[in-house]
């Protein structure tokens, strides 16, 4: 069996990226520092060898890729919280640049040569047309997109020099949940809008606040593109076998190709739950856009990639499921 090392796969989507390539027949190896990711999610539910350690542990890696006969890379060990990233901005550059290329010099020296990469979507910046295309500007306007920006710029200048092979994932909003209820999305603390409106609906959270309300957008609400992590988790699958057949480097984006307001996924998520929320009407935050919607046409041609579930009471409906077994 042909193994995958998984960094960052105790997490929200690499998690799901694990169970996918388990279920396409692949070995994994997951190296998770638990930081932010869940021990007993990869030990007692994936079910997949757990390294415990950090991408800039260079001794580490060196064992691993000796140890083990590891085909590819896949890397979702990554700071994410955009705030933070503005507070401490220190955190990010060494975790999200340094480690990648730590761990990128570690496949080099152990002639590993494939590499599948965990970006965003926000290293356009502010965008200049919707849908976002791969050939948008890129512009970031923190430092948790420019370090991927960054790490995307050394991927780009490693293939030449090195022959080192990798396909770019630029996200939009992953959401949702494993469809069987396996896994789902975990973090602390919480940032993102569907499951804080779930939180909201199982009582953990009192109110709900829509930050902007006139926007130039069908409701005034800020428009967002939701994608289904078992999407995520697919594409993740259709780029990793197309570098295993010899495919050269490339970036895709991956989104729905549709988008979603503030006020639309709250008022579906109270259709989903059947539960009425106290809804907060609060000031537009500082470099929200109104719409981020991407086109995810060059993920659709080349790699065949044909999202299951582009259905917001899906994505609500899946990650409802997960979060009322995570929290009885």
């Amino acid at each position: 069996m042909t193994t995958i090392l998984v960094t960052g796969g105790a997490g929200y989507i690499g998690s799901h990226a694990v169970l996918a390539l388990k279920q396409a027949g692949y070995e994994v190896v997951v190296l998770d520092n638990l930081s932010n990711g869940h021990r007993e999610i990869v030990e007692e539910v994936l079910q997949v060898k757990l390294i415990v350690g950090d991408t800039s542990d260079r001794q580490l890696l060196d064992q691993i890729f000796t140890t083990h006969d590891i085909a590819a890379v896949m890397h979702f060990a990554a700071y994410i919280a955009v705030g933070e990233s503005v507070t401490d901005p220190g955190k990010y550059y060494r975790n999200n640049v340094i480690g990648t290329l730590t761990l990128l010099e570690a496949m080099l020296a152990a002639s590993i040569n494939k590499f599948i990469f965990s970006s965003t979507c926000a290293l356009y910046g502010v965008p200049k047309f919707v849908p976002l295309t791969e050939g948008h500007p890129q512009d970031p306007i923190s430092p948790y997109a420019t370090s991927k920006w960054m790490v995307e710029r050394i991927l780009a200048d490693f293939d030449p020099a090195y022959n080192l092979k990798s396909v770019r994932f630029r996200y939009f909003n992953a959401a949702g949940a494993d469809p069987n209820g396996l896994l789902g999305e975990d973090h602390e603390p919480e940032t993102h809008i569907i499951p804080l409106v779930l939180f909201a609906a199982l009582g953990k959270r009192e109110t709900i606040a829509i930050f902007g309300t006139d926007y130039p957008t069908r409701d005034g609400t800020c428009i967002r593109d939701y994608i289904h992590v078992a999407d995520l988790a697919q594409a993740h699958i259709l780029g990793l076998e197309y570098l295993l057949k010899g495919g050269e480097s490339e970036v895709f984006n991956l989104g729905n190709g549709s988008g979603f307001s503030v006020r639309e996924v709250i008022e579906t998520a109270q259709k989903v739950t059947g539960k009425e929320l106290k809804i907060v009407e609060r000031d537009r935050r500082p470099g929200d856009p109104p719409i981020l919607v991407g086109s995810s046409d060059k993920a659709q041609q080349i790699l065949g990639w044909n999202p299951q579930y582009p259905n917001l009471n899906e994505i609500i409906s899946h990650a409802w499921q997960w979060h009322q077994k995570r929290h009885k």
